[in-house]
């Protein structure tokens, strides 16, 4: 639905807000002066401005029009994918902060584990493909396996199917652009957030914007939290951030923002619990067994320079320059279920539960920059609107160890692959909980030396076209070709290897009607081998397969996608609703085969389908009534393997069935309340990209995380302009529940408990 109207002043604003930067680049608000006098439209367009200043948005709290993303040049309802956006107002309200939490919660989004536990930051699935490495900000891809908060976040935005014309590498199912906030010279504005609740709970945030100039402003964004995670008391999140925006135009069509950004996540990690074969279940109400010791720590630094430049009133350029460094460290305590051995002292063969070690550093430097040029032009008959870009990043990752050793004796003896060792259990021979479980191993802990030096550097091209070819017929097309350079140098082997990569997308939409249109889009995506920085040589989770030689003859995988699409803007264009139907194939998959911990594998011999259908709705109803939803139901497919017995199986860590919901309703300016919904259905475990672990003695999924639900309630209570009081409950039904789960079931995270916060926020 093409927006006919558009009131300057308040698009002005709405630029720079969400971009920070001039009218060259403002966006539509739902203004439309075309009836009303002077008076009346410069009243709407202060109430449309005071919105935007006030929520960061344009039509609603809970819905955007367009994407953050300047390369997306139509309307998300005219965008030819699905594209779902959490606004800030949305984040706030559902209690969330870690962007692990607010995308976990996502229909067609689920969170895994990773060789060792991965517990060097987040890990994302979306639509059943990998996004671990599809994270960006701001258009910027962010690399690393690190902590990422929200308090510097305008929005969200969850791109859904292959997008690699924008993406680049990887992308198979989607990726995640995080939106931040910029100064803006269009108002002064403060705002301070400090809340207080269960478990530990103490949060305080600030965001400050103040014009300096005319022509310059500058924003602050500030954090300090700390908290228990709810539930496991002894499990600690600790915060601390700041990012720092500036802003200047010079001129009406030339201006430069700058932002500097850090944040210091602080954890002791839990792996949570592990799967009972015997029982067909996680165990439940499992002590924190945590060490004293443990830690894991994630700090971030980076530094972005926007430059705009309307060349003319047709021709537009930007460029996003980043250098960014984040480190990255974890020692942290598994559990499992075990028997001690035969030769035990105290209790041979008795059942037990042990402890185990998982450790690991990454430190990642990174320099990114992209150059865009929009061209509005006739052609050919028809009005198009080009965007031509070049992108250069250079990412080196080095992967390392820690070294652990045990200052306190140990209680068991237990066997395994490597034989009969000595162990830490915490159970004693009666089966009774032991005492001072929380320093039961002593750890002395030694950083050690790197053992996979990670580097690539990639040079791309691409461009894309929007055009309407008759009133109702828009066409979208998108080519991009990366051409990149790898090497790894691993503990026993140098791996260097360079390939060009191309991928396109395309799309139509056609307008049905002045509110709805219909569309079709295809989109291609593509994975090297290897791609994955954290993982050295090991093949199982996205590392290296094969020798050095195989490697660097190996093909990249190949995603394919195609989706049929419909998408409606109701209630007076408040409120968007889409649906869509989808099939990505994933061919020539590199397989891991056996142990994962090796380079062991075979080259492009696998083959995945993952299908199904995906709605969503946000905005308004009413004035008094917001809503946000998203409901997935999918089916995927081993097409093709190495081994005949993983054809037709279901991928791991896949949820087939997922919901989510968030409503707000206001019945008066004083008072607003509300809460979401979340559901996941069962998944399985397993490695990504292969077949689920499966018992086929049993005839069923080896190892399975329960469907889950949960219900997050929140109530604003607006005592004046200024002043706000929101509490929230999350998990309101205190469900215990598990949200991923490592291949072997050796530890399944768990999800946070019963938890209550009160906020009070206050703006001046």
């Amino acid at each position: 639905m093409k927006n006919k109207s558009l009131s300057m002043g308040a698009s002005t604003i709405a630029a720079a807000l969400a971009f920070g930067h001039s009218a060259a680049f403002a966006q539509d608000t739902d203004v439309d002066c075309k009836d009303l006098t002077a008076a009346e439209c410069a009243k709407q367009s202060d109430e449309a401005i005071e919105l935007i200043r006030i929520h960061g948005v344009q039509q609603s709290i809970y819905r955007y029009s367009k994407s953050g993303d300047p390369r997306r040049v139509a309307d998300l309802v005219d965008t030819p994918q699905t594209i779902s956006v959490l606004t800030q107002d949305q984040i706030q309200e559902s209690g969330k902060t870690d962007l692990k939490d607010i995308l976990s919660a996502q229909a067609g989004v689920t969170l895994g584990t990773g060789e060792n536990g991965n517990a060097f930051g987040d890990r994302y699935i979306i639509r059943g493909h990998e996004a671990r490495s599809d994270v960006f900000v701001d258009g910027l891809r962010d690399p690393g396996m690190t902590t990422r908060e929200s308090f510097a976040t305008e929005r969200v935005e969850i791109t859904k199917g292959p997008s690699s014309t924008f993406a680049g590498r990887g992308s198979s199912g989607g990726a995640v652009n995080s939106i931040t906030k910029k100064a803006s010279t269009s108002y002064n504005f403060g705002r301070v957030d400090a809340a207080i609740g269960t478990d530990e709970h103490t949060r305080f945030t600030l965001d400050l914007n103040k014009t300096l100039t005319e022509n310059s402003a500058v924003r602050l964004n500030a954090l300090t939290s700390s908290e228990d995670k709810p539930g496991r008391e002894g499990i600690e999140r600790d915060r601390n951030g700041l990012q720092l925006s500036y802003v200047n135009q010079p001129t009406d069509r030339l201006s430069f923002t700058g932002d500097i950004y850090y944040l210091d996540a602080e954890d002791k990690p839990d792996l949570g619990s592990y799967f009972d074969r015997d029982a067909g279940y996680p165990l439940e109400d499992i002590p924190v067994y945590a060490q004293d010791e443990d830690f894991m720590n994630s700090e971030v630094t980076t530094f972005t320079l926007r430059t705009e430049y309307e060349i003319s009133d047709n021709v537009r350029f930007y460029n996003a320059t980043r250098v960014g460094k984040t480190e990255n460290e974890y020692v942290t305590t598994g559990m499992r279920g075990t028997n001690r051995d035969a030769t035990d002292p105290d209790a041979p063969g008795a059942y037990t539960l042990s402890l185990s070690n998982h450790q690991g550093w990454q430190d990642v430097d990174y320099v990114t920059t992209q150059f865009n040029l929009f061209w509005d032009t006739q052609f050919a008959g028809f009005e198009h609107k080009f965007v031509f870009g070049f992108e250069y990043t250079d990412e080196s990752v080095d992967n390392g160890v820690f070294s652990v050793e045990y200052g306190n004796e140990s209680n068991c003896l237990t066997g395994g692959r490597r034989g009969v060792s000595e162990s830490y259990c915490l159970l004693d021979g009666d089966g009774n909980m032991v005492d001072n479980i929380n320093s039961l191993m002593g750890k002395q802990i030694t950083r050690g030396d790197a053992d996979a030096l990670y580097d690539i550097e990639t040079y791309s091209l691409y461009a894309m076209d929007t055009f309407e070819l008759t009133e109702a017929l828009d066409v979208f097309f998108g080519l991009r070709i990366d051409s990149y350079d790898y090497s790894n140098q691993t503990s026993s082997e140098l791996y260097e290897f360079s390939d060009e990569l191309y991928n396109g997308h395309a799309g139509l939409v056609y307008e049905v009607s002045e509110h709805g249109n219909i569309y079709a889009s295809y989109s291609t995506a593509t994975n090297i081998n290897g791609g994955e920085s954290d993982l050295g040589a090991n093949c199982g989770y996205g590392g290296l397969c094969g020798t050095p030689e195989q490697a660097a003859q190996a093909d990249p995988e190949q995603v394919e996608n195609i989706e049929l699409g419909t998408k409606w803007l109701l209630f007076d264009e408040k409120l968007s609703a889409n649906a869509a139907i989808f099939r990505i194939t994933k061919s020539d998959v590199h397989e891991s085969v056996g142990d994962a911990y090796s380079t062991l594998g075979t080259l492009n011999t696998g083959e995945n389908r993952v299908e199904g259908v995906e709605f969503g709705v946000s905005g308004d109803v009413t004035e008094k009534f917001s809503i946000q939803a998203s409901a997935a139901v999918m089916d995927s497919e081993v097409l093709d393997s190495y081994s005949d017995d993983n054809i037709g199986l279901a991928l791991s860590n896949f949820a087939d069935k997922s919901f989510y919901l968030q409503m707000r309703y206001q019945p008066n300016e004083k008072f607003a309340f509300g809460g979401d919904y979340s559901y996941q259905s069962e998944m399985y475990g397993g490695q990504p990209d292969t077949a689920a672990g499966y018992d086929a003695d049993a005839g069923e999924y080896s190892i399975r995380v329960p469907d889950y639900q949960v219900i997050n309630l929140f109530a604003n209570y607006y005592h004046s302009e200024s002043l706000t009081f929101r509490v929230n409950i999350g998990n309101a039904l205190d469900e215990e529940y598990w949200t991923a789960a490592y291949r072997s079931g050796a530890f399944m995270y768990i999800g946070d408990g019963r938890n209550i916060t009160g906020t009070v926020n206050y703006e001046f």
